[in-house]
């Protein structure tokens, strides 16, 4: 047994049991912090997996934005945890809930063991026209490429989840601020690190971006690590988000939106079909909507995780 064997199950230990322990930890915010350290140890399985750009998401997507959304509902549910505990299920309730889910777990486990060892796939099609685009990372010239209607259909999606988010909002304060307000002298831990972090973060997003043509990384990872920074930012009250009603803020969040289309429907003109790319400027096409997604998505990303306003914009 190798020592990369021993390592890898020692992670799928690992990983359960933080699952195991996230179920039944009883205070939320205990659970929330079981579900971050879980997040973290899925994207080293994914790393081992050699699948780096999913291993970005998950730990940007999944630990990173997810986890401080977690982690504001649960300082908001804190005082009904009390309430909550008496009403627990009864001990036959959660017994067949666990069964229930043993059973899905295995059957699912039964599936992927019962694959062929050579499944159905497309990758060898991918690749063979991988030099058309001018891209070296696969993952991107797929989602940018071959599927780019589908990641075209996600960003809106995107769009119109903020959308529905701001609709929550009352009538008076439509237009208005969500999140903490901004402290007059912010001090401690969490304002020290807001104010050391973000410039990092903003760099290796930026870096992420740029190398997503050719190594892991894209988009969606840089704009989810410069939505982290933000988030860090207002939670530290080192500033408030910006009104919904904000002009900078809506052109940001159809920025990415609009550059896809827009290039989409320029495909008509110059290559006969819709979000076709004329040969020779696909890869600068591509990193032209890759930069203005990245704008959408850490524009987008914070503005889902705070919720709706709740005062009006001074």
């Amino acid at each position: 047994m190798t020592v990369i064997l021993v390592l890898d199950i020692s992670l799928a230990l690992l990983v359960l049991a933080v699952a195991g322990w996230t179920i039944v930890a009883r205070g939320a915010f205990g659970a929330v912090v079981g579900y971050v350290a879980y997040g973290l140890l899925v994207s080293l399985v994914w790393v081992r997996l050699f699948a780096v750009d999913v291993a970005l998401t998950e730990a940007a997507i999944g630990s990173g934005v997810t986890g401080v959304l977690l982690i504001s509902a649960a300082g908001r549910l804190r005082g009904t945890e009390l309430q909550a505990a008496d009403e627990r299920p009864g001990t036959t309730r959660r017994l067949v809930t666990a069964a229930l889910c043993t059973l899905v777990a295995a059957a699912l486990a039964a599936v992927v063991l019962r694959m062929p060892e050579a499944g159905p796939t497309l990758a060898p099609e991918a690749a063979r026209h991988l030099a058309e685009t001018g891209l070296g990372n696969p993952i991107t010239a797929v989602l940018m490429a071959f599927r780019a209607l589908d990641t075209l259909l996600e960003k809106v999606v995107l769009f119109l989840a903020v959308i529905g988010v701001w609709s929550l909002a009352a009538d008076r304060d439509w237009g208005g601020i969500a999140g903490p307000r901004r402290a007059t002298s912010p001090h401690g831990p969490l304002a020290f690190l807001a104010q050391l972090l973000p410039p990092l973060g903003v760099v290796v997003a930026i870096h992420i971006v740029w190398v997503g043509a050719n190594e892991p990384g894209g988009a969606f990872q840089g704009g989810a690590i410069l939505a982290a920074m933000a988030l860090i930012v207002i939670m530290a009250r080192l500033a408030q988000a910006p009104a919904i009603g904000s002009r900078r803020l809506r052109l940001a969040l159809i920025a990415g939106p609009a550059t896809f289309l827009a290039v989409g429907l320029a495909g008509f003109a110059v290559a006969a079909a819709f979000l076709a790319y004329p040969t020779g400027f696909a890869k600068p096409l591509i990193i032209l909507i890759e930069v203005f997604m990245t704008l959408s998505i850490a524009a987008a990303l914070p503005m889902l995780v705070l919720g709706p306003p709740d005062r009006p914009a001074p």
